[in-house]
């Protein structure tokens, strides 16, 4: 199969936007499996809080990265960027189309331009920046990788745990700021990408996240949370509807403030994801309910490179 008559259609988006459903739907319409560029949808044993396609979903088309790898296994950039390249490989020998969708905006740039070579993680030393995290706090850890990498410090998502120890782990290890060690040099990809953003009014968008998380309480996210719980200094933990649950069972916050805090830190994620996106000019956004538009423009950009 030649490269032109490999297509990458991407779907974008932030949080709660219907990603899930109009991936299905293109993917169906496009006889396309699905690769997952969700940074947390990787791991097995939290399916609600990163909403993992459902049975069902699961059952109408083929996807690629849903519950791959357990909690423990260190998945990181680098890693899938390897993972994902060799199994687009295969998947275009039989597909002309497949479809890739998630919000993880460090993941999507992995799959199609690829990563700046860093060095391996160190395990020993993540272990202690976990432990320091836990007894310490986040702020304390920004702190150093101020001083560390000051340019980084400016642009890096300092409520992000990973983030933070990540760049932190990199200055510790290598002895140069982080940010000198991302040159930002693109990989050329033997395949064609159509990149699509889903998006919608922010009041909308707010209330369909805010429903969301009500739902996900509803499915069990408490229970699911609880079950994790003992792993909590784990990096695939550190995200949005866990770690408010853990202040939650540490008794350092309510019930209430925990559901709430999750649905506020969902919508400034959603907000942070739209920040990130935006600055990409390829995207296309439609309005996700708009998907005779979405058909057209893609089969467009299919047909052009034929």
């Amino acid at each position: 199969m030649s490269n032109n008559s490999r297509n990458l259609i991407v779907i974008v988006g932030p949080t709660g936007s219907g990603k899930t459903d109009l991936s299905l739907d293109m993917a169906e319409y496009f006889h396309a499996p699905i690769i997952s560029t969700d940074s947390r949808q990787f791991y097995r044993g939290i399916p609600i809080g990163t909403a993992q396609p459902t049975e069902e979903e699961l059952q109408r088309v083929e996807h690629h990265f849903i519950a791959s790898h357990e909690l423990t296994d260190e998945f990181n950039c680098g890693a899938y960027e390897e993972a994902a390249i060799k199994r687009l490989d295969e998947l275009f020998q039989t597909h002309s189309c497949v479809v890739a969708v998630g919000g993880s905006g460090l993941y999507i740039k992995a799959l199609c331009e690829g990563m700046d070579e860093m060095p391996n993680a160190d395990t020993e030393l993540r272990t202690r920046l976990a432990e320091r995290l836990q007894t310490e706090g986040l702020d304390i850890l920004a702190a150093e990788l101020q001083q560390l990498d000051p340019l980084y410090y400016d642009v890096v998502d300092r409520r992000n745990p990973a983030r933070v120890m990540r760049a932190l782990e990199v200055c510790l290890t290598t002895g140069k700021p982080y940010s000198s060690l991302r040159v930002g040099e693109k990989h050329q990809r033997p395949f064609n990408i159509i990149k699509i953003g889903v998006d919608m009014e922010r009041e909308i968008l707010y209330k369909r996240i805010d429903d969301r998380v009500d739902k996900m309480i509803d499915m069990g996210l408490e229970q699911e949370a609880r079950k994790v719980y003992p792993l909590r200094h784990l990096n695939s933990l550190q995200t949005v509807g866990y770690r408010e649950f853990f202040d939650y069972f540490d008794a350092k916050i309510t019930r209430d403030e925990a559901i709430e805090l999750i649905k506020r830190n969902s919508r400034r994620y959603a907000k942070r994801q739209m920040t990130w996106f935006r600055r990409d000019e390829q995207i296309a956004w439609f309005n996700p309910n708009d998907r005779k538009s979405i058909i057209e423009y893609i089969e467009s950009k299919i047909c052009t490179l034929k």
